[in-house]
């Protein structure tokens, strides 16, 4: 199917919002256009809507062209947006795999999307057929997490490539800890696949969830409908500068990568051998999903020490599993030193 078919029908007819500036490509000396107080203070004009200073970096960085860039206020924005853009409220529906992150249903609910859950097998793993089998005319949107939180693991590539091949509307992979998986992920299919959106973050490897900067990347046209739905100034101008900033520094942060999967592995080595760890799931991601006896009563005990880890026993397909983020070597001796003792 076309892409945009698969656009809202008042999506594809929208006018979006535009400024002078869009306007005008040349170097502007007075500034008459945005009712703007005039007296500079390093904060008093509007930043750039389309950042596109900082999308040419992201480019250099990620090898992707600027025009399949999309960023947005945490990658939160990019998953409000594919609904936003192309589901129907109470027409269409989507699909999500479970468990998986919480923010595919939410934003779901919010738009008054309907979600169809795909359960992967005990060992968190993907079938591609199930997927497909759940999909009917009016499915929108598959969202899939890899590796996925909050299992950790990556999704079988030669899985996706099926729903890739198969599935008629958009295939959203979420890469927010591709950067600790030691692949490049899905990026690399750009150009093969048209209706895939692959969802990446600066919040979780490059250090920057204070700032809140998310990714998507996609076909230019699909690209071009979130930038117009999008609200226009949605990237303030003091993120956009520290993120430039802390961009040209990427030696540091493959440096922190590689001690994290250090830690890692240190970490599920340990924590294996401990006899209150009933189960130890495997990890492409910075945190490690655990099965444990007793969930709630051993996350009050690490809530106590002055330890905080995320009960995960609640959500279905997680039932008695906390998710252990990996900290400072400092920080994960602390944690095993709590584990130990009980």
């Amino acid at each position: 199917m076309e892409i945009r078919k698969l656009f809202r029908e008042n999506i594809r007819n929208l006018a979006p919002y535009s400024t002078a500036r869009d306007e005008y490509e040349g170097q502007l000396g007075i500034y008459l256009d945005a009712n703007e107080n005039p007296y500079e203070n390093g904060y008093n004009r509007y930043p750039d809507p389309h950042q596109k200073v900082l999308k040419q970096r992201i480019s250099e960085i990620k090898g992707v062209e600027p025009n399949r860039i999309f960023i947005g206020n945490g990658s939160d924005e990019a998953i409000d947006l594919v609904y936003r853009v192309f589901c129907e409220p109470r027409i269409h529906n989507v699909i999500a795999i479970a468990p998986s992150y919480g923010m595919y249903e939410v934003a779901a609910h919010t738009n008054d999307v309907e979600v169809r859950k795909v359960r992967l097998n005990e060992n968190y793993e993907l079938s591609a057929q199930d997927i497909l089998e759940t999909a009917d005319e009016n499915t929108r949107a598959v969202f899939l997490c890899s590796p996925n939180n909050p299992s950790g693991n990556l999704l079988d590539g030669e899985e996706v490539k099926k729903i890739l091949d198969h599935f008629n509307g958009i295939t959203v992979i979420d890469e927010a800890y591709i950067d600790f998986a030691g692949t490049p992920g899905m990026l690399l299919l750009l150009k093969e696949y048209p209706r895939l959106l692959v969802i990446q973050t600066l919040s979780k490897a490059w250090g920057m969830a204070g700032l809140r900067l998310g990714l998507a990347f996609a076909d230019p046209e699909i690209i071009t409908m979130m930038s117009r739905v999008k609200y226009p100034y949605n990237i303030n101008g003091i993120t956009q500068k520290i993120v430039l900033d802390n961009l040209q520094n990427t030696e540091q942060v493959w440096k922190e990568v590689a001690e994290i999967r250090r830690q890692r592995e240190i970490l599920l080595k340990e924590l294996a051998n401990l006899p209150l760890i009933k189960k130890v799931f495997p990890s492409d991601a910075n945190f490690i999903l655990v099965r444990v006896e007793d969930p709630r009563g051993l996350y009050t005990i690490l809530i106590n020490e002055g330890v905080i880890v995320r009960d995960r026993s609640r959500i279905e397909g997680c039932e008695g599993c906390l998710r252990l983020t990996v900290g400072t070597p400092q920080e994960n001796r602390r944690l095993m030193e709590i584990l130990r003792a009980q």
